[in-house]
C-alpha cells in the first residue's frame, strides 16, 4: 500500500533548490535522502510532512490527496495522528521533567507511554530530570521515543543519530525500523551516515537540483 506519493516537487527559496521531484513510498518500505550539507535534504522533509508547502507539486498522505490544499486543521490532525517528526532540534519542553514530557506526548496522540522502549533507549532511568540535566544524546534519545510512541504511520527523520556515538546510533535506528516492519509504518531519512543510508530499502541522492536513486 502506497503512504506517501510526492509529484513534481519544486522548490525555491532566493534560488531553486531542487525540481520535478518524484517519489512514491510504500508501508514498511525505509527511504534515504543523502547528499551534501545545505543541498536541501530537510526542504524536502519538510514538504513531505505537512511543515512547508513546496513552490510547485503535489504530495498526498494515506488517503489524504494534495495535502496543501487541506485547511490548518486538517493539517494540523495529520500531524497529530498520523505522522511522526524528527527534528534536528529536539523541541522539548523544557520545565518539565521527562516524565511529563512523555504525558504531553501521549495526551495529544491518545497513545500510552512505552516503558519498553524508553529501557532500550536507556533512558528509563531519567524519567524524574528535568531536559537540562540531560546529555544532548539522551535528549535526541527522548525525541525519538517520544515520536515512536505516538504510532505514527510515516515517520520523517532529520538526521536523527547526530548526537549518538555510533554504538547507540546503531540501537535506535534498530529499534526504529523495528516499528516500522511491526505497525505497516514508513519511514523516510535524511543522513550524512553511510552506515545508515545502507540499511534502508532505498537511497536516493539530491544533488545538482535533481533526486535520484542510487546505490551504495
Amino acid at each position: 500500500m502506497i503512504v506517501l506519493r510526492a509529484k513534481n516537487l519544486c522548490h525555491s527559496f532566493d534560488s531553486l533548490i531542487y525540481e520535478g521531484l518524484d517519489l512514491v513510498v510504500n508501508e514498511r518500505e525505509k527511504i534515504a535522502i543523502v547528499g551534501v550539507s545545505g543541498s536541501g535534504k530537510s526542504t524536502i522533509l519538510n514538504n513531505l510532512c505537512t511543515m512547508l508547502p513546496p513552490t510547485n507539486g503535489e504530495v498526498d498522505i494515506l488517503q489524504f490527496q494534495n495535502i496543501y490544499t487541506l485547511n490548518n486543521q486538517e493539517l494540523l490532525y495529520i500531524r497529530r495522528y498520523e505522522l511522526g517528526i524528527i527534528f534536528q532540534a529536539h523541541y522539548l519542553f523544557r520545565g518539565f521533567n521527562v516524565a511529563e514530557n512523555l504525558e504531553l506526548a501521549s495526551i495529544v496522540s491518545n497513545q500510552p507511554m512505552d516503558m519498553e522502549l524508553l529501557e532500550r533507549f536507556e533512558i528509563a532511568h531519567t524519567l524524574k530530570q528535568h531536559i537540562g540535566e540531560l546529555s544532548g544524546g539522551q535528549q535526541q534519545r527522548l525525541s525519538i521515543a517520544r515520536v515512536l510512541s505516538k504510532k505514527p504511520k510515516i515517520i520523517f527523520a532529520d538526521e536523527p543519530t547526530g548526537n549518538l556515538d555510533s554504538r547507540t546510533a546503531h540501537k535506535v535506528m534498530e529499534c526504529i525500523f523495528e516499528y516500522v516492519e511491526k505497525q505497516n509504518a514508513a519511514l523516510i531519512i535524511a543522513t550524512h551516515d553511510r552506515q545508515i543510508a545502507q540499511m534502508c530499502d532505498k537511497v536516493f541522492m539530491l544533488k545538482d537540483q535533481r533526486l535520484r536513486e542510487i546505490s551504495l
